[in-house]
């Protein structure tokens, strides 16, 4: 996967969880989880290399928060509007 996308899983209308998928090669696992912050949890492969942020608290999280926890871990912030479906509901 090249390109960075959000999925959201929606329970009764409302964001129940959100993983935002980070570019890597095909078939790479999860191999831990850390905790950066409150409702954020970013998954880390075999190769220590970041592949996905776990918004486990999608209507508490802010833009502001997953961006932060992007800029700890070395990678690109996006854009609000890229993570407008976690207000959608």
């Amino acid at each position: 996967m090249k390109n960075t996308y959000l999925e959201v899983t929606f329970r009764k209308g409302r964001p129940f969880a959100a993983y935002l998928y980070l570019p890597r090669a095909a078939g790479v696992k999860s191999a831990r989880t850390k905790q950066v912050a409150p409702g954020i949890l970013v998954d880390f492969s075999s190769a220590d290399d970041a592949i996905g942020i776990e918004i486990t608290a999608p209507i508490q999280v802010t833009a502001q928060q997953v961006n932060d926890a992007l800029k700890a871990i070395g990678l690109a912030t996006v854009s609000p509007e890229d993570l407008a479906p976690l207000r959608a509901a």
